[in-house]
């Protein structure tokens, strides 16, 4: 058997590729341990690149995946997001944010072909070499080469104006859970971007928009709805990071049901926001014991 501490050390890595690649917690989690499976089947004496075996085992199964996804995807009902990842706030001396897993650059994504995603994926974020991503989408490596070209000029212009910069971000996201909660409209026009765009995603489960809403007096209306009918004393509403950025989680225990945004910020204002309802994509947020009622 291969070597577990061999696995562990690409553990980290092999998940940022997946999720990623498919833009699924559960997706994520599942092809980190079909990985490990046939890491452990492994003889040794074939184990001499861990890293470069693992990422391509991992790669082509989230490639698969990606593909055989896409039918179920065009047939959702409303706008797509990605599972949200959601961690405790990191430390607040690091400057910048990971453009690579917002939510944001994610949806962008959703819009390559399963092979231009991979490929961007593999060697513009992980600088895997064309050679072994050819062996993962099953083309030449001129050919990747192409699809990655391809795919990076499309997310340069699609891609939604942002700042990496985590205090200006913070600074935003503040000021619009602010003003939602106060209900100041005027606030909420302040802080939109005028070419602000909101995504909901309920999945025809939960309600949402089915079309994104597009300018900042439409959204500001749209999110001053957030607040109707929600009992402060019960709903928890923090601020966590989502997808490696500021974002907001709303937690209502009463009703069995979260809702997460993530924001892009660009110049102070909020550009895009993408607000999460589908409860099966937000099972992994619940503990464990209420993820089985």
């Amino acid at each position: 058997m291969a070597g577990l501490a061999a696995f562990e050390q690409q553990r980290t890595r092999l998940w940022g590729i997946a999720y990623r690649i498919t833009g699924s917690v559960a997706d994520a989690d599942d092809a980190v341990q079909e990985t490990w499976l046939r890491w452990q089947r492994v003889p040794d004496a074939r184990a001499e690149d861990p890293a470069a075996y693992l990422t391509t085992v991992v790669s082509r199964l989230c490639y698969d995946q990606l593909t055989s996804a896409r039918a179920r995807r065009e047939a959702y009902v409303g706008p797509w997001l990605p599972e949200p990842v959601v961690t405790d706030s990191g430390p607040e001396d690091r400057a910048t944010l990971d453009e690579s897993v917002g939510m944001a650059m994610l949806t962008v994504l959703e819009r390559l072909t399963p092979a231009e995603r991979t490929a961007f994926i593999l060697h513009d974020v992980f600088a895997v070499p064309f050679p072994e991503i050819a062996e993962v989408v099953g083309r030449t490596p001129d050919s990747v080469r192409q699809l990655a070209s391809r795919a990076r000029r499309r997310v340069r212009a699609e891609a939604p104006r942002r700042s990496v910069d985590r205090t200006e971000h913070r600074r935003a996201v503040d000021a619009f859970l602010a003003a939602v909660m106060e209900g100041d409209f005027d606030g909420l026009l302040h802080v939109l971007d005028p070419e602000v765009v909101w995504r909901s995603d309920g999945g025809g489960v939960a309600t949402a928009a089915r079309l994104p809403i597009v300018g900042p007096e439409k959204v500001a209306r749209f999110a001053g709805r957030i607040t109707q009918g929600v009992d402060r004393e019960t709903v928890q509403v923090s601020v966590r990071e989502v997808n490696g950025a500021p974002g907001v989680v709303v937690v209502d225990p009463a009703n069995r049901r979260v809702i997460v945004f993530a924001f892009s910020v660009y110049g102070g204002r909020v550009t895009e926001i993408g607000a999460v309802l589908n409860p099966e994509k937000l099972r992994h947020l619940w503990p464990a014991e209420d993820r089985r009622s």
